[in-house]
């Protein structure tokens, strides 16, 4: 046989193989794509989602921070355990690759209210002299180590939670801390009582010498138990698997040696384990990770740049992906399959970008990096799907999918929160700052906002109507600062109406491109609100405590209205698809709050008209 007829059987396989694999692999088969020029994408809401601030960077401020004053915070990992929520992430002082870097934790017991951050993992001093395979450049005195994994927990059969990370090097703001060139990573336990074991290196690189290592090598511990639980994870082909990239590139712990970034996974019904990585790489394992049947390749249908996408089993049997479905690191969307293969829509998690108020090496905007609870690392009492991601690699949030998951809400909504405030909550779509919270207090859904980069949101989905009646019931608690804005939204997040609660003590109504005066308000004073609104008409009335404001125009049309949003703050727009990445500066007064503003929401009711 030839040279030249063996090249065309050779590639003949090769697209043989390749179709085969696209066969039986993760797809998306569903319509709905993502629209950048808006931060939700114009994506339908997965309903009851709450989205939680975790962690506030300060750098002016760090006692509000938990004495924390790093503005890089990116790449946190979550587990579950002894009846705790543990979440860690890695941070630098200003930007990625820029050292010092180290990590920290955050502990929950009802995954709403969050510790202050503890060093897990503390800065390292580089040992002078060290340098990389084919640089000439060397670290000086003075030069810390890069914090650079992809692994947060693992928790052993014996019941042990082992807490990882990984220590690398980057001998300029341009170099690489995950080029298999660094020291190693680390590991410690986390006990039931909340303390930490003593921190030791679990696996060295090549380029680093240990003698030198400031921590010793986990078989120095005493602890049987805890030499057992490593050794465990050290035998685990999909724990290495998330290694790749910090360790040396011919690492027989490893796998799949191709360097493809960010691995998560989850298993079929038939057995068969799901890899993902980074550009939704996928591929396929049949012997729990041990082999691959087939070098990644992207996934059909799937949009999903240089960020990482999460994929999992949900507690009712079904699947879901989470990740940007665009070029750019926003919005946040999951995907559902009913097979873990066939993936058919496309819903909103967090369509937000808040202002990046710290400038950094290499800091995208947008809600990004998201993880959920690894298999093995804990099941959640209320059996929803717990996420958690950075936002502006520098705040870390939570969010919390309920499941099943859904788009729709097919029934009359009648939300009384003196009555059934948690039920009713839950229902919600909330996105909750620490200084713009969101959530019950006594009886009533309160908005308050004294972030001036930042506003409390809450949105209620409702049975998607072409005519219908809103009706709901606010208490300003003050009038001469602070704005609500509430909106009547359509399926894909098109505001047609907006009522103001401004801060000149006049609730207003957008006109147009103007604000129409309604009425005077009085701070601490109830206000029901009845909106019946008809798009064909392209308008809506309003009364306030029974008095009759007229009709009011939409300010946009829309063919249909699902959604009743609160607001305490002006629509964002920015950043957008042509806006310069790598913001070089910090905003004004960053770390600064203003007069707090507090909002009740205290009843909702909506209904579909014939």
């Amino acid at each position: 046989m030839s040279i030249k007829s063996v090249l065309v059987s050779l590639s003949l396989a090769s697209i043989i193989h390749q179709a085969v694999a696209q066969q039986d692999t993760v797809k998306y088969i569903g319509k709905t794509l993502s629209n950048v020029d808006y931060h939700h994408g114009q994506l339908t809401p997965a309903v009851g989602t709450h989205n939680i601030q975790v962690f506030r960077a300060n750098r002016e401020f760090p006692e509000l921070a938990g004495g924390h004053n790093f503005t890089y915070n990116h790449q946190p990992f979550l587990a579950y355990w002894n009846n705790t929520y543990y979440l860690q992430f890695l941070s630098n002082p200003v930007g990625e690759h820029i050292a010092e870097g180290k990590t920290l934790l955050l502990t929950s017991k009802d995954g709403r209210n969050w510790s202050n951050p503890t060093d897990l993992f503390p800065t390292y001093l580089v040992p002078e002299g060290f340098t990389k395979p084919g640089r000439t450049d060397k670290a000086g005195k003075n030069l810390y180590a890069i914090m650079h994994q992809r692994m947060g927990f693992y928790h052993a059969k014996n019941d042990k939670l082992l807490t990882l990370a990984y220590y690398g090097v980057a001998l300029d703001a341009k170099d690489d801390p995950n080029d298999g060139n660094g020291l190693g990573r680390v590991v410690r336990e986390i006990h039931k009582d909340g303390s930490f074991g003593p921190i030791y290196f679990i696996h060295f690189n090549a380029s680093f010498n240990e003698k030198t290592a400031k921590y010793p090598f986990y078989k120095k511990s005493k602890d049987k138990a805890f030499i057992q639980a490593c050794d465990e994870l050290l035998g685990t082909p999909l724990m290495m698997q998330q290694w790749v990239e910090e360790s040396d590139r011919n690492d027989p712990l490893i796998p799949l040696q191709r360097p493809v970034k960010a691995f998560s996974f989850y298993r079929l019904n038939d057995g068969r384990v799901v890899g993902l990585w980074k550009h939704a790489l996928t591929s396929m394992s049949k012997d729990n990770g041990k082999t691959w049947q087939y070098s990644p390749l992207r996934a059909p249908g799937f949009v999903n740049s240089n960020a990482k996408i999460w994929g999992q089993k949900t507690s009712d049997g079904r699947y879901a992906t989470v990740y940007n479905p665009s070029e750019f690191r926003w919005p946040l969307a999951v995907s559902t399959s009913n097979d873990g293969l066939n993936y058919t829509d496309l819903l909103l998690v967090n369509g937000e970008v808040t202002t990046m108020r710290y400038g950094g090496n290499y800091k995208s905007y947008g809600p990004q990096y998201v993880r959920g609870i690894v298999e093995g690392n804990g099941v959640v009492p209320d059996r929803n799907m717990w996420l958690t991601y950075s936002m502006n690699k520098e705040d870390i949030w939570t969010a919390v999918v309920p499941v099943p998951i859904k788009s729709t809400v097919d029934e009359a909504v009648n939300d009384d929160f003196a009555k059934n405030a948690v039920q009713a909550y839950n229902n919600w779509n909330i996105y909750s700052p620490l200084w713009a919270s969101a959530k019950v207090e006594e009886k009533a859904l309160v908005l308050r906002d004294k972030d001036p980069f930042d506003y409390a949101k809450a949105d209620r989905v409702i049975q998607s109507a072409q005519k219908g009646t809103i009706e709901f019931t606010v208490r300003p608690q003050q009038n001469d600062h602070g704005t609500l804005q509430i909106e009547l939204v359509n399926d894909i997040g098109l505001a047609a109406a907006r009522i103001i609660i401004d801060k000149d003590g006049i609730i207003k109504n957008k006109a147009g491109y103007r604000n129409a005066s309604l009425t005077k308000y009085a701070a601490g004073k109830t206000y029901h609100f009845v909106l019946t609104f008809d798009v064909s008409t392209r308008s809506y009335q309003v009364a306030i405590n029974g008095e009759d404001k007229g009709t009011k125009l939409f300010f946009q049309p829309v063919s249909n209205v699902n959604k009743i949003s609160f607001r305490t703050g002006d629509v964002r727009r920015f950043p957008n698809a042509d806006t310069e990445t790598d913001q070089d500066f910090d905003v004004e007064n960053a770390g600064a709050s203003v007069k707090e503003a507090i909002y009740q929401i205290t009843s909702l009711k909506a209904e579909k008209l014939k």
